[in-house]
């Protein structure tokens, strides 16, 4: 089988990982709610999910969290401290310059909002490296809905086995695995790189 033309990473426990912890302790700093009740409200209500969506704007998210837990900053300090909750994967990272120095497409497809994007780009160079992204709150739709992976394969301009996807979500390889992509299910940085390697021959 030919390589894959392009190599589709999604963001979040695969080239970064993130705590919603580490986030809820950083409001708590601002707030007169506790970290373990701000967790709950990022974790476990409807809010994120609104917002990764693109049913809610920043604005309004930054508003609901923050009147629901006395937040007590600018707005400007809000983003910063619930979007400071991700940590580079260097080996994965290592990865993706190694496929960009090789002449490979590479594309972000990721469930998310826009204050982690803008922390994203701000904090970590290689998200501007990306030949393109493909992002749920800009489509309004989330993995694993399938017409999500639709969107990627016209903005890839690719479909089937010229696509590579890497996700550490076994219910969002799977949607992949349906259009004909190939895959990696993402455990650990070792594993996916040599799989990587040995797709591109």
């Amino acid at each position: 089988m030919p390589p894959p033309q392009a190599i589709v990473f999604d963001l979040g426990k695969v080239l970064v990982d993130f705590d919603y912890g580490r986030a809820a302790a950083n409001l708590a700093t601002h707030a007169t709610m506790p970290a373990e009740a701000i967790h709950r409200i990022l974790d476990q209500t409807p809010l994120l999910h609104e917002y990764e969506t693109g049913l809610m704007t920043t604005a309004q998210f930054r508003e609901q969290v923050g009147g629901a837990i006395g937040f007590q900053g600018s707005p400007e300090q809000f983003a910063h401290l619930y979007a400071d909750m991700f940590t580079p994967i260097g080996e994965m990272i290592a990865l993706h310059d190694e496929l960009i120095s090789q002449g490979i497409a590479t594309f972000a497809f990721s469930n998310t909002n826009e204050l982690a994007i803008q922390f994203i780009r701000r904090t970590f160079s290689f998200y501007d490296r990306f030949t393109g992204t493909v992002l749920s709150y800009e489509e309004g739709f989330m993995k694993p809905t399938d017409r999500i992976y639709a969107v990627v394969e016209h903005r890839t301009w690719r479909r089937g086995t010229d696509l590579l996807y890497i996700d550490d979500r076994l219910e969002n390889v799977e949607q992949a695995r349906l259009r004909g992509w190939r895959t990696i299910h993402h455990t650990d940085p070792k594993t996916t790189v040599e799989q990587v390697r040995a797709s591109l021959g």
